[in-house]
């Protein structure tokens, strides 16, 4: 079988790394999902909780998130996919751990959607489930957005942790829109890892905007 590279640039850490879209170590993939976290929580901690209440709740027009209602969003990911991932491996019979990890298709397809492009761009955009959507459930929002956030990262460092004692090719993970379609333990974490990225970008980007208020 042909082995295809590609290359990630993480720029933030001002390195590449070079992983198998179809075949990557275990190692590899929590080594990708920590840099990301970290990083986040890097993020988080430098600017984040020092924002006034005017800045959280910005927004540049009526069709974007602000930055509280963005975190919203990645707290009510964490809050349905952590508790999945510590009871998946906890009560997981597939104990042995394997050096190897290849993504389904359907898996491998998902994380990949959410995926930055190599210029930190969305490539593809999607909706919101409603659920999820903290401008159809304001009570998502509880005023303390930034600090959830980081606790939640955190956390996902442990996650890391316990995935590598079992096997991430055998442990299956029901997706938050539908409990019928399950993802592959590595598959999901890279989901969900992907998808706070992508969030985090989209931070970024609204408190580089010119109108962003500065206090």
């Amino acid at each position: 079988m042909t082995i295809i590279y590609e290359i990630v640039t993480f720029e933030s850490r001002r390195e590449s790394l070079i992983i198998l879209r179809k075949m990557m170590t275990t190692k590899e993939l929590i080594r990708i999902a920590t840099d990301i976290t970290e990083e986040n929580i890097s993020q988080a901690e430098k600017w984040m909780h020092k924002l006034s209440e005017n800045q959280l709740n910005w927004r540049p027009n009526p069709g974007i998130w602000s930055v509280a209602e963005i975190l919203a969003h990645l707290n009510s990911y964490s809050k349905y996919y952590h508790p999945v991932f510590k009871s998946k491996i906890d009560g997981t019979r597939f104990r042995n751990a394997k050096d190897e990890f290849v993504s389904s298709p359907l898996g491998r397809s998902a994380w990949k959607s959410m995926k930055l492009g190599r210029l930190k761009n969305v490539k593809r955009k999607f909706k919101a489930p409603k659920s999820q959507n903290p401008t159809v459930v304001p009570s998502l929002i509880t005023g303390n957005e930034a600090e959830e956030f980081v606790k939640n990262q955190r956390e996902l460092l442990d996650i890391f942790a316990l995935a590598q004692t079992v096997n991430m090719r055998k442990v299956k993970i029901p997706i938050s829109i539908s409990k019928i379609v399950r993802l592959k333990l590595g598959d999901a974490l890279l989901f969900v890892v992907y998808h706070n990225e992508r969030h985090m970008q989209q931070l970024s980007n609204l408190k580089k905007s010119p109108n962003f208020p500065r206090k």
